[in-house]
Formats: structure tokens, C-alpha cells, sequence
């Protein structure tokens, strides 16, 4: 099974955020950053990016490439054939960073690296990144589904603009986005400015790494989740949320209180949220009863289904087995054995709109192995 003559998949990031919310910022900083690496970014159209012609070493029609060693190019029609273009350039790149346009939905995007198999040899989907505008997102919220959908879908979301708006208008945002997204890494930025470290190379559709790199990938119930151990600033002001937002303190503390419910309540600050998730929890489950019905519920209910991932134990099986799924595409794997004395338990969690989540509950509980 040794396949080290191919050369390591390129990761893919995918970057999305509505318009305004300080993509071409982030982008700039990594086209014109000194961060030693070499990255390609694919955008939708490069004028609007605006580069200082200083940087730009050589540049055709479409590739132009940068001082520092990254370049920057422009969909026009497929991005298949941008990719492939790209992948036979020499001198391979780090990674590859495309963005949508502001509006677009970056399902169909995150799909193409998913499922296309000649894409799929050569480069992987590495994380769904969405840029937030904090001072925005209610707006967007009210009139928007895609603005959801961003959240919704991402693996990293980065709240950005922080600096003009409260704390207690932060603390908000940040509530209304774990409530439409519990799993996703959130960070907190200004003009766009974070380590790129923490937003590139996330391995959070690798379904070993997503694992190894993100002890919480299902466990929305740590409290220091709401940032990330490393984002930088204290977590206590979310157990005291209520005492300065006395007008929706009824509803607001328990994301924080006890973050462990929230995703059953689902109660958004922000009252224009239409997108829920449902955490399921069960024991071990006979594959030939929970593979018909993964099947069957993406198959009927795919469209509603922004992402679903899950650690499954099987009964009479050493091994965790992973899921992920993006709308009606699901995979899985088996990933390593389970620890002594970890607790042998199936966990999956769907973000969507419109699930009948008794259903969802009754069925997967029915997919249970009959324990003797």
C-alpha cells in the first residue's frame, strides 16, 4: 500500500464572507506577506483585490505572480480547469486559497475539491474558512440565508471589524454564531490580521487529522471552545453574558452557563436564525442498520443538510469509524482503535434547516446493535 512516489495532496482552503467582510484584507496579507511560503490564490476577479503593481514580478493573462512568491489568479468560467492549470505550473505551492464571490454559496465550491477525482488526486479540501463583519452580521442575518449558510458551513470563522463594536455586542455575535455553527473554530480579528497558521492547513475535512488537530470536532460542550484555547482573550465574560445584556437575558445565558445544551435550544441572541443543529448521541450501532440510514437521510433530506460529522462505534468493531458529509455526499473511515477505557459511543451532529429532528432522534436510535 505504499504510495510515497505521489507527491502530497495540496491543501485547499476555501474562503468565504460576505462583501465587506475583509476578504481581500486577509488575501492581501497573503499575497504580499512575509510568510515564507508559497501560496496560489484563486479569485473571482482580481481587479477588486487591488494589488500594488510594485509587488507584481510578472503577470499574463490570468496568473500574476508576487514579489513573495505567491501568485494570484482569476476564475474565469471553471475553476476545475484553474486548478488543473495550476498544479502543472512548476514549483508547486504550499497550499491553494480560493475564494467565493460574496454572495455565493460555498457548498458547490467545497463539493468540486470533494468529489471531482482528478482534483481530488492531486489537491485536498482543507477547511471552509467564512470572514464575519461584526458590526454587520445582524443585518446580514435579516436579510440573508447565504450569510448564514457561510457560518453554517465553515470550519474557522473569523469574527472580524471587533474593534467597532462592544464588548457586549462581541459576546453577542459570537453567541449567535456558535449557535448557528457549534463546531467551528472562532476567532476574533481586526482589519483581518491572524496567524495564518490558525486559518490555513486546518486538516478539518481530513477525517484523521480533523481529529488529531481538533480535540473538539463533536465536543461542543468545552467551554473554553467558544475561541479556541489560543484566540487570546479571556472567557469570562461568557458565564456573566446575562449581567450586562439585561434585555435578553432570559434566553442568552444558557449557551454559556451550560454550553452543553445549547445546540437542543438553539436560541440565537439574534432572532433571524433559521439554521439548527442537532447533536445525536447513542451507543454502538449495527452497520447494517446505520449505513441504509445515513444513506437514506442524506439521500432525503441532503438539500437541508449543510454538514454532518460524527465519531461512530460499531458493535463487535475495535476501531472509531469517522463521517463527514457536505449536503447529500457522506464519507467515512475507519480512523484507530478506541483507548482503554474510552467510552464506546456514537456521536453525530447535523447543521441544517428544516430537519425533523424527533425523526432524526427515533431512527438513529433504531440503528442501536441489540445487545444480547
Amino acid at each position: 500500500m505504499t504510495e510515497t512516489a505521489l507527491p502530497k495532496p495540496i491543501p485547499v482552503t476555501v474562503l468565504t464572507g460576505y462583501l465587506g467582510a475583509g476578504k481581500t484584507t486577509l488575501l492581501n496579507r497573503i499575497l504580499t506577506g512575509n510568510h515564507g511560503k508559497r501560496y496560489a490564490v484563486i479569485v473571482n476577479e482580481f481587479g477588486e483585490i487591488g494589488i500594488d503593481n510594485d509587488l507584481i514580478v510578472e503577470s499574463d493573462e490570468e496568473i500574476y505572480e508576487m514579489n513573495n512568491g505567491c501568485i494570484c489568479c482569476t476564475v474565469r468560467g471553471d475553476l476545475i480547469r484553474v486548478v488543473e492549470g495550476l498544479m502543472r505550473r512548476p514549483g508547486r505551492f504550499d497550499a491553494i486559497i480560493v475564494e467565493t464571490t460574496g454572495l455565493a454559496d460555498p457548498v458547490p465550491v467545497a463539493q468540486t475539491f470533494f468529489m471531482d477525482d482528478d482534483v481530488r488526486q492531486k489537491t485536498e479540501l482543507d477547511a471552509v474558512v467564512a470572514l464575519v463583519d461584526a458590526k454587520h452580521l445582524p443585518l446580514r442575518l435579516k436579510d440573508s440565508r447565504e450569510a448564514e449558510d457561510q457560518i453554517a458551513f465553515a470550519d474557522v470563522v473569523l469574527i472580524n471589524k471587533t474593534d467597532l463594536v462592544s464588548p457586549e455586542e462581541l459576546a453577542r455575535i459570537e453567541a449567535t454564531v456558535r449557535v448557528i455553527n457549534p463546531s467551528a473554530r472562532i476567532h476574533r480579528t481586526t482589519r483581518s490580521e491572524i496567524d495564518l497558521t490558525k486559518v490555513l492547513d486546518q486538516g478539518a475535512f481530513n477525517l484523521e487529522r480533523a481529529l488529531e488537530n481538533d480535540p473538539h470536532f463533536l465536543d461542543h460542550d468545552a467551554p473554553d471552545h467558544v475561541c479556541g484555547p489560543d484566540c487570546g482573550h479571556d472567557h469570562h465574560h461568557h458565564g456573566h453574558d446575562h449581567d450586562h445584556a439585561h434585555h435578553h437575558h432570559d434566553h442568552d445565558h444558557h449557551h454559556h452557563d451550560h454550553d452543553h445544551h445549547h445546540h437542543d435550544h438553539g436560541v440565537s441572541p439574534i432572532h433571524d436564525v433559521t439554521v439548527q443543529s442537532i447533536s445525536l448521541r447513542g451507543g454502538e450501532m449495527n452497520p447494517d442498520r446505520f449505513f441504509p440510514w445515513i444513506q437514506k437521510i442524506t439521500q432525503t433530506d441532503g438539500p437541508n443538510i449543510l454538514r454532518l460529522k460524527g465519531i461512530i462505534a460499531f458493535a463487535g468493531d475495535d476501531e472509531r469509524y469517522v463521517v463527514q458529509g457536505v449536503h447529500m455526499i457522506v464519507e467515512g473511515d475507519h480512523q484507530r482503535a478506541w483507548k482503554d477505557g474510552e467510552k464506546r459511543e456514537s456521536r453525530l451532529v447535523f447543521i441544517g434547516r428544516d430537519l425533523d429532528r424527533e425523526k432524526i432522534e427515533r431512527t438513529f436510535k433504531a440503528c442501536e446493535a441489540q445487545t444480547q
